[in-house]
């Protein structure tokens, strides 16, 4: 029994919002992805404030977060929704 399945591993990153470092130790990551920084993030981003008629910005944490699947694909020489060889 040839193997006629050849989906490929794709790895997706996505960062959560930036906001104050403080507040960023409870972010979660959206459902699915699972969370590879530590503690308050990562501190790369900035964040705004608006007052009154200034927007400040302050420098914010980050969570960067990876979610696996497989993109299901024939190998070679097969195709279709079953992988139908010759």
């Amino acid at each position: 029994q040839m193997k006629k399945q050849c989906g490929q591993k794709l790895l997706i990153q996505m960062k959560t919002e930036c906001v104050p470092c403080s507040l960023n130790l409870k972010t979660q990551c959206l459902a699915g992805y699972t969370k590879i920084t530590n503690g308050t993030g990562i501190p790369d981003c900035r964040y705004y404030l608006e007052i009154k008629t200034h927007t400040l910005s302050f420098p914010g944490c980050r969570h960067h977060c990876v979610k696996e699947f497989e993109q299901p694909e024939c190998c070679q020489g097969y195709w279709g929704p079953d992988c139908m060889g010759k």
